[in-house]
């Protein structure tokens, strides 16, 4: 395939490069970092609803769901249980500050290998956990991975990535999310049936994702910013010749060599951050976190097993259905792979909006009309609350789960690139925590209203999609300050000032 010039229209800089097939295999082995994030959340739910599980560890939970007159809405209530499934994600929101310094310091590629490691560390103790306070541990350890590993995988892969083609490799890191969840489910599927330790082998397996992460990590490179930034200038120039497939890269490594002497000048980027002219990304990238969680998808897909039960399906038909959904997840996922580079970030965002909202309300309807708190829905209504799960799902797919890492990961110049997407990810975490620990008491005081709840805010996303989110397609990283905040009729005011920033930090360099 011959080179090709990346034309961004404008003032943008001229890229030459093509997708070699290196890329494609470093892009391929670091997304495993999304596939163990993906296969804790599918596993977490499924193992939560397994009998042998419960009666080992909450014996309580178990003799409350056996109740011949169970409430459908509270028969998972209980804090313990919220807790085995949340902390992990506590323990990530702490780990990705740390995971912030250990990507500027070491690189990306070491980040990815402490992530693995940890995670790991953190199967083995919930595999063979005898007592709650070992799985918890374990999931305190699995966290500090997936901190790890969900701050560096989304910085290589559009570090990685030629502009043009910068949004399809990001989200491979959200489609292997999703295949680690349709995975979960298959496996939880069958492992429900394995009496008494099929839970073990459920959060056992999280080790294999782990491994190829790691292994594999040995054979692919670090990011040419990453080893400019650190004054590796002649590897990270080769290294730019050998992902873009040309010996022309001078206009793209001075790019990125003057992005680094920037970023040198900086030496609190956190404090940074405060600055007027940090504020647009930093403000897009915490609420974009924010409302991914807010969409309600986590809550659905830890706990989709249970919705299912709770609606009316047994417990392996409930498994069967969730893998459904993580089909779903998955396909709909490349949807996004193949569009959002030519239609654009802000169209998938909206429409989304609409097709989330539409299904919120409607299977918020059916549950508070006909699901009472005993009983359960007639097979025609069960099976329509699980297409409307299943477009619901799609929606997020294409959308909301990709774009949540993309534009965080593609909006920060270099200088606060590591830190201000620590605040995404701690934001993500922070708010996947409260939404994991809180859902299941949600469930039981709010009952249907629940799902009234989450499309409310679906509402407010989608308004502030269409008024404050800008198009980020085709433009190159360092070029965002220019042709993006700098000409969007909100965030523009903010920008203002930022050369006299730059002018102040250079005569003022002990001045943060």
């Amino acid at each position: 395939m011959p080179a090709v010039v990346v034309n961004h229209g404008g003032d943008a800089p001229e890229f030459e490069g093509k997708v070699t097939i290196y890329v494609i295999i470093c892009v391929f082995i670091a997304a495993f970092g999304g596939l163990m994030f993906g296969y804790d959340i599918g596993i977490s739910g499924g193992v939560t609803s397994m009998d042998d599980f419960l009666k080992k560890f909450f014996m309580h939970v178990y003799e409350k769901k056996q109740h011949a007159h169970e409430n459908n809405y509270c028969k998972y209530n209980d804090g313990l249980l919220q807790l085995f499934t949340s902390s992990l994600y506590i323990a990530a929101l702490l780990a990705s500050f740390v995971a912030s310094r250990v990507c500027t310091k070491m690189g990306r590629k070491p980040t990815m290998q402490i992530a693995s490691i940890m995670f790991i560390i953190g199967v083995c103790l919930q595999a063979g956990g005898v007592n709650i306070e070992m799985i918890v541990c374990g999931r305190l350890i699995l966290g500090i991975g997936v901190g790890f590993a969900n701050q560096a995988v989304p910085l290589f892969l559009s570090e990685l990535a030629p502009a043009k083609m910068r949004g399809a490799l990001n989200i491979c890191f959200q489609l292997f999310i999703t295949i680690g969840i349709l995975m979960a489910g298959i496996i939880n599927y069958f492992t429900s049936d394995i009496h008494p330790y099929g839970w073990r082998i459920s959060l056992g397996l999280a080790i294999i994702p782990a491994a190829i992460l790691l292994i594999g990590s040995f054979a692919i490179c670090e990011t040419p910013t990453s080893l400019i930034e650190r004054k590796n200038l002649d590897e990270g120039k080769s290294t730019l010749k050998k992902i873009r497939g040309t010996d022309e890269v001078i206009p793209e490594f001075e790019s990125i060599v003057a992005a680094s002497e920037m970023a040198r000048q900086v030496k609190n980027p956190f404090s940074k951050l405060m600055k007027p002219s940090s504020r647009p990304p930093l403000i897009i990238a915490i609420l974009l976190q924010v409302f991914q969680q807010f969409t309600g998808i986590n809550a659905i897909m830890f706990y989709a097993p249970v919705l299912f039960q709770t609606v009316g399906f047994g417990s392996n038909a409930s498994l069967l259905s969730t893998v459904i959904t993580g089909l779903v997840n998955v396909f709909s996922t490349m949807v996004s792979i193949y569009t959002v580079d030519w239609a654009g970030r802000r169209i998938l965002l909206l429409e989304a909006c609409v097709q989330m909202f539409l299904t919120q309300v409607v299977i918020g309807l059916i549950l508070l009309i006909d699901l009472k708190t005993t009983g359960s829905l007639n097979h025609t209504e069960a099976l329509i609350v699980v297409s409307l799960v299943c477009i619901f799902v799609g929606g997020f797919a294409w959308s909301w789960g990709p774009l949540g890492w993309l534009i965080p990961s593609e909006t920060f110049p270099l200088e606060t690139r590591t830190a201000g997407f620590a605040f995404a990810v701690s934001s993500n975490m922070l708010f996947t925590f409260i939404i994991a620990q809180a859902f299941l008491s949600m469930l039981c005081t709010m009952k249907a209203g629940i799902f009234f709840f989450f499309a409310a805010w679906i509402l407010v996303m989608g308004l502030f999609t269409l008024f404050f989110l800008p198009e980020t397609k085709g433009v190159p990283i360092d070029a965002m300050a220019e042709k993006v905040w700098k000409q969007h009729w909100f965030w523009k005011r903010y920008m203002v000032d930022m050369d006299d920033e730059v002018m102040m930090e250079q005569v003022h360099p002990h001045v943060k």
